[in-house]
């Protein structure tokens, strides 16, 4: 491998590494004659995790670090002075060919800075994954960004080659996006969104009708919200991402904590560390409304637009609402199992399972994998001792259950409020 490619590998990967989007969950396709690779492989610069909780190796790296937007919040920025590198398309299709025959990587993850327009970026986008696909029969994983403006021809060609498409909001609100990155606007950035769900709808249909059609975006579609850099709550965030959940394609959303590297732009917050707290929170909200059965109204609201930085949001939710609890475990319905602190998907289908043939008490929960240092104060079962969150109150079961608040999370938090008084 030439010394200049992998010097130009080094820059664009490390520019890479602030996109977190990059997820391979979703798809399948196991190995053919005459191709080579699979999206299933087992061993394999980036780890991601599949949906069955693979962890696989994914070449993450950008086209270009060049880019005519000069957004405050990008390190590639127009305005920064970094070392700057662009890779032919040549010599990352070949990069990717050797780095996969190496058994370095199962798949590739491909953003880009947008150079001279975003149908000209888009394009080069496209012929990588075109390449892979039908030169060298590549059959791994492809996850490539869609350039928000790229037009809708470019967009649903990328689709037919790649596994996954993502176009990142950046910044939840219109107005915060205009000040933060002036050249941009929302619109630019749903309309490869509804591309793509338009594509995903069009490719559903035609497979009823025609057996070979062509697979269309497997994986879907995700998107990237950067949390911290403006003064959204997260009743704002977790308002959009649930809009955005609603859409078919929508796959994942990812919130990405900000991380202050152009520390010299006033219109951005100082942080002295990204929020990863606030950031675990919003992933953990994510679930709720993705598999729990949660409406973000009940999660956050006018009362409370901030997601509790001590407590997971569930457990947030059950101290708010005494009123529900405590719940006969072994009576109660699926959708009220999945409410019960410390009760997840998996433990609630196994107690619907397990209650027609016996009692539940505290030893089969456990074994179940329910928390009980969070379950026992919001149940009733057979032989649980302890008392419940009604003979506690929910203060008494908070101050159980949250440890002293270290210093850094409480100045995070002010700082937030601060900035949105700001």
């Amino acid at each position: 491998m030439k010394e200049e490619v992998l010097r130009k590998l080094k820059i664009l990967a490390e520019s890479a590494k602030y996109d977190v989007s990059c997820s391979s969950s979703g798809t399948v396709r196991a190995n053919k004659p005459g191709m080579l690779g699979n999206t299933v492989g087992g061993m394999g610069i980036c780890h991601s995790f599949a949906e069955d909780g693979r962890c696989i190796s994914l070449l993450k790296v950008m086209l270009t670090n060049y880019c005519i937007y000069d957004c405050a919040y990008c390190i590639n920025r127009r305005t920064n002075d970094l070392p700057r590198a662009t890779l032919s398309v040549s010599e990352l299709v070949e990069l990717t060919m050797e780095f996969y025959r190496r058994n370095y990587i199962e798949g590739l993850f491909l953003s880009s800075g947008v150079v001279r327009n975003p149908d000209y970026t888009m394009e080069r986008l496209v012929r990588v994954a075109k390449d892979l696909r039908l030169v060298h029969r590549f059959n791994g994983y492809i996850h490539l960004k869609s350039i928000p403006g790229a037009s809708q021809e470019l967009v649903h060609e990328a689709g037919l080659y790649a596994d996954r498409l993502s176009v990142n909001i950046e910044i939840p609100k219109e107005e915060n996006l205009k000040l933060l990155a002036p050249e941009k606007d929302h619109a630019s950035v749903l309309a490869p969104m509804r591309y793509i769900q338009q594509g995903v709808a069009q490719n559903r249909e035609e497979k009823r009708h025609f057996r070979h059609t062509p697979r269309f975006v497997p994986a879907g579609q995700s998107t990237q919200l950067i949390v911290g850099a403006t003064p959204e709550t997260d009743k704002d965030i977790l308002t959009l991402t649930s809009s955005l959940y609603s859409r078919p394609s929508m796959r994942r959303v990812y919130y990405s904590g900000y991380i202050s590297v152009n520390t010299y732009d006033k219109r951005l917050p100082a942080l002295k560390q990204p929020p990863l707290v606030r950031e675990n929170r919003l992933y953990q909200a994510d679930w709720l409304l993705r598999f729990y059965q949660f409406k973000v109204e009940e999660i956050v609201d006018d009362a409370y637009p901030l997601l509790d930085l001590e407590l997971d949001p569930k457990l947030a939710w059950a101290l708010r609402h005494p009123e529900y609890f405590p719940v006969d475990i072994n009576r109660a319905d699926y959708e009220m199992l999945l409410r019960i602190p410390g009760v997840g998907v998996k433990s609630a289908r196994l107690i619907v399972a397990s209650r027609r043939f016996s009692r539940l008490g505290f030893y089969e929960l456990k074994k179940m994998g329910v928390v009980m240092k969070k379950a026992q104060y919001f149940i009733t079962c057979h032989e649980l001792p302890g008392k419940t969150i009604h003979e506690l109150t929910p203060q008494g079961v908070r101050k159980l259950l949250v440890s002293k608040t270290p210093k850094k999370k409480a100045d995070e938090r002010q700082l937030l409020l601060d900035f949105k008084e700001e």
